[in-house]
C-alpha cells in the first residue's frame, strides 16, 4: 500500500526554520515535494538548496509583515502555514522576576507572532476555500514549571484557546486549524542546556537529560523526542491524507503529562 502524503507541488511557510523542530520541518516538508519558504532573524550556515529564507524577527509586528509579503510577492498565496517559531528567555525566580517586558517579550514570540501571520495570510486561504495552518503549542501549558516557564507557558495556553477558535471560525470555510503540542524536544538548545546541567552537577550528557526529565515530572518513554518524530507527525497532520483531523491538539512528549 502506497502512504504518499499527497504534498507534492504545495506551497508552505514554516516559521523559525533554520534551527531545532522548524529546520527538522523544512527538510520533511522539502522531502514530501512541498515547495518551502522558512523565516530566521539570522541566515543559516548550511541552507538547503530550493527553500526560501526570509530574515524576519517575528517578536515585531515589522518582522510578520515582512514575512507575510515576502510570501506574496512569491507565490501569491500559500497552502500550508506552520507557526512553530517560539521560545523562552524569561529569567528563573517565579512570578516575581517577571515584569511587563518579559511578558510582552514571551507573548509577542510565542503567541501574537501567530495572530499577526494568520491575521495576514488566513485570507487568502480563505479565498480559495482551502488550507492548513498548523500551531505549534507546548504541554506547558497544561504542565507549566513555576520557576522558570511560567510566561511561556500562558502564552502557549492563550495559542490553544486562540487556536480552537480560530478553527471553529474557518474550518467550515475549507481551512482546517490545528495545534501540534510536544513535550521536549532534543534539539541544539536542550542539548546545550543538558550539557550545562552536566558540568553543573559533575556528571556526562546523559546524565544531564535525567536531570531534566526528572525536573518535569519524568518521560515514561525515557527520552526526549527528536524533532523528526515531531516533524513528522506535523507533515502527516498538515497533509491531504489528514483532511478529517481538525480543530483538535496533538500531544506528543513520550507520556510526560500524567493526567487524560
Amino acid at each position: 500500500m502506497s502512504f504518499d502524503l499527497q504534498l507534492k507541488g504545495k506551497r508552505a511557510l514554516v516559521t523559525g526554520g533554520t534551527k531545532g523542530l522548524g529546520a527538522a520541518l523544512v527538510q520533511s516538508l522539502q522531502d514530501a515535494g512541498v515547495e518551502v519558504m522558512t523565516s530566521a532573524r539570522a541566515a543559516p550556515e548550511k541552507p538547503l538548496e530550493g527553500v526560501t529564507y526570509v530574515l524576519a524577527d517575528l517578536a515585531t509586528a515589522a518582522g510578520v509583515a515582512t514575512l507575510a509579503r515576502a510570501v506574496n510577492e512569491r507565490w501569491g498565496g500559500l497552502d500550508i502555514l506552520i507557526n512553530s517559531v517560539g521560545g523562552s528567555t524569561a529569567p528563573v525566580g517565579g512570578f516575581a522576576v517577571l515584569d511587563d517586558a518579559v511578558w510582552f517579550d514571551e507573548l509577542n514570540l510565542n503567541f501574537m507572532s501567530a495572530v499577526r501571520l494568520d491575521r495576514a495570510l488566513l485570507p487568502g486561504m480563505l479565498e480559495k476555500g482551502t488550507g492548513v495552518i498548523l500551531h505549534v503549542s507546548s504541554i506547558q501549558r497544561v504542565l507549566p514549571l513555576p520557576a522558570s516557564t511560567t510566561a511561556y507557558a500562558a502564552a502557549k495556553g492563550a495559542l490553544s484557546t486562540y487556536s480552537k477558535s480560530l478553527s471553529k471560525e474557518v474550518t467550515p470555510q475549507g481551512v482546517r486549524v490545528l495545534r501540534v503540542a510536544p513535550g521536549w524536544i532534543e534539539t541544539e538548545a536542550s542539548v546545550a542546556f543538558a550539557e550545562r546541567m552536566a558540568h553543573e552537577n559533575g556528571t556526562d550528557y546523559e546524565g544531564g537529560k535525567k536531570l531534566i526529565m526528572d525536573w518535569i515530572g519524568g518521560i515514561p518513554v525515557g527520552r526526549p523526542a527528536k524533532p523528526q518524530e515531531v516533524a513528522d507527525l506535523i507533515t502527516f497532520l498538515v497533509s491531504p491524507r489528514a483532511a478529517s483531523v481538525a480543530g483538535s491538539e496533538h500531544v506528543i512528549d513520550g507520556g510526560t503529562v500524567p493526567t487524560v
